[in-house]
């Protein structure tokens, strides 16, 4: 694979740094932690480790509340830490992403105060001011993700500033052209210091309406939750005029010029619109924009196969010049292994066939710390909750904090799992100690062990780095496709119900991977029978 072209295909390995491995003993996992276990992450057979925020932060959002884009969080090490992560990454050929939030700042960041201090000074038009309606309120229906008004009075002003997530992130004004350049000089840093690519968070929210234009209300029928719930009222609004703007391609086309002076590196951006998988497709198009895209569109409680293949055909045909990045599972969203698990148990089984069936699709993919042991999604009582968005919505929504828990390391009699030698920040879930790295390792029917042998494979498989996908229409509850590349078909089948199924293949050449489908199907004839959660791979021709 070309060098400029690592990312196709490529599997990325998402680092939540609170909970993957604390080294000082202060309950937080750290920089020094991701070290610790890169030879851990190596044994994966990932291509790259995507980093979420490890920048200076008052911690309100959990670091996506930024206060200094160019340093490190004291809770997370310095900056000589990062370095020597980057230095033991590349050795191994791991590529480095790492998270920047460019929509917005922390209320803490010098920017933000000198922009609140009055209506003169030189940052005073570098977020998003309004004066109030007559009346006093808002300036308009705006709605905040994560509850309430998008809109903040700040009285050293007399105005309201805009907020799209928490009050404490004030939206940045990206029709000031001496925003934009900052953050790109605050993305260029980063890149002087080596890192190979950017996870951009909520890409699509750099610009707004600069009319300040309501947004139209959306009809109950019409309400669906993208990292949001349904009773939310940010779902009770079509989210036109607060996010997804024209003027954003611009900016895509300035980060790609940006990245284009350092060869190899690429950009991952995170999309939720009113239509995620249009919106991937332009800020993908032209080879000019972003790299890939990625969405929330399979972090769904949709789990039939017509929805899965519905999704990614739809975005195949819309995507024509773009790179899909695809997951299952991400620090915002209910572990998959509960999430798709039956009455939200999970299944062994199924978590070993959907890591394959996640990696055998067309892009690349985006694996979540712990999905490779199968982790389902923690119990948080309220009393340890720490997300404000779960208190917020309490008891229907329970925020993210279930999906944030540290990673297991060892065995019971461990101390914290082997995450820490002290109390964590969040509890370590009592179920996942069952299911720690160590005990996994030993078992080579383990999921981990499964998820490295799959990985493996799939590198030695040009099909299903780089190929072409055509699904085939299959009942209930099969997922089939071909992958095609460079004279090559493979057919790919995935059993996604716990009974027994069989499937009339129409082929008659046909080579079963062996090393794969041992346990997992096989063919009489051209009768293919597959158990519970098995998936089939063969070669056509």
């Amino acid at each position: 694979m070309a060098q400029q072209q690592w990312y196709k295909g490529a599997v990325i390995y998402q680092v939540y740094p609170r909970s993957f491995q604390d080294t000082n003993g202060d309950g937080i996992g750290d920089l020094k932690g991701i070290i610790a276990r890169i030879d851990y992450i190596k044994s994966l057979g990932v291509d790259a480790i995507w980093i979420s925020p490890f920048f200076k932060s008052p911690m309100k959002d959990f670091g996506y509340d930024i206060s200094d884009y160019r340093d490190v969080d004291p809770l997370f090490g310095d900056l000589n830490d990062f370095d020597e992560l980057i230095a033991h990454a590349h050795q191994r050929d791991i590529k480095i992403i790492i998270d920047q939030v460019l929509s917005h700042t922390s209320d803490q960041h010098q920017w933000f105060l000198d922009s609140r201090e009055n209506k003169t000074n030189d940052k005073s038009d570098w977020y998003v001011w309004s004066d109030s309606k007559p009346d006093g309120t808002q300036p308009n229906n705006w709605l905040s993700i994560f509850g309430g008004p998008a809109w903040q009075w700040e009285p050293r002003r007399g105005q309201y500033y805009l907020h799209n997530f928490f009050t404490e992130q004030p939206d940045l004004n990206f029709h000031n052209p001496d925003v934009r350049q900052a953050v790109l000089d605050n993305v260029e840093f980063w890149l002087k210091k080596g890192v190979d690519g950017f996870r951009l968070d909520a890409i699509n929210f750099c610009y707004h309406d600069a009319q300040l234009r309501d947004n139209p209300a959306k009809p109950p029928e019409k309400r669906q939750g993208r990292g949001f719930s349904e009773d939310n009222p940010y779902a009770f609004q079509y989210h036109h005029y607060n996010n997804t703007q024209p003027e954003n391609i611009s900016f895509m086309q300035d980060i790609r010029t940006l990245l284009d002076k350092y060869p190899g590196t690429v950009s991952l951006g995170e999309i939720s619109s009113e239509d995620s998988l249009a919106t991937m497709a332009e800020y993908t198009a032209g080879g000019d924009k972003l790299h890939m895209g990625y969405s929330f569109e399979l972090l769904t409680n949709d789990y039939s196969s017509e929805y899965i293949r519905t999704t990614v055909k739809t975005l195949e045909e819309r995507m024509t010049q773009g790179w899909p990045c695809w997951a299952f599972s991400n620090h915002d969203v209910e572990r998959v292994a509960s999430r798709w698990g039956a009455n939200g148990e999970v299944n062994p089984q199924q978590c070993k066939m959907l890591s394959a069936l996640l990696a055998s699709l067309r892009g690349s993919v985006c694996m979540y710390q712990g999905e490779e042991l199968g982790l389902g999604e923690a119990s948080v009582a309220f009393e340890d909750l720490q997300d404000p968005y779960g208190i917020t919505f309490w008891p229907n929504f329970k925020g993210r904090d279930g999906c944030r828990t540290p990673m297991p390391w060892h065995n019971n009699n461990c101390e914290q799992a082997g995450f820490s030698t002290t109390k964590p920040w969040l509890p370590v879930d009592e179920q996942h100690k069952n299911q720690n790295v160590s005990e996994q390792e030993s078992d080579q029917y383990s999921i981990l062990n499964a998820f490295r042998h799959f990985m493996a494979w799939r590198k030695t498989q040009a099909v299903l780095l780089e190929g072409d996908i055509e699904f085939i229409d299959t009942p209930e509850p099969l997922l089939a496709f071909y992958r095609r590349f460079a004279g090559q078909t493979m057919l790919c089948i995935f059993n996604l119900a716990q009974s027994t199924t069989s499937y009339e293949i129409d082929h008659i050449n046909i080579t079963p991977h062996s090393e794969l489908n041992h346990h997992n199907g096989t063919v009489n004839k051209n009768t293919l029978t597959l158990p519970g959660f098995g998936c089939f791979y063969a070669s056509i021709g």
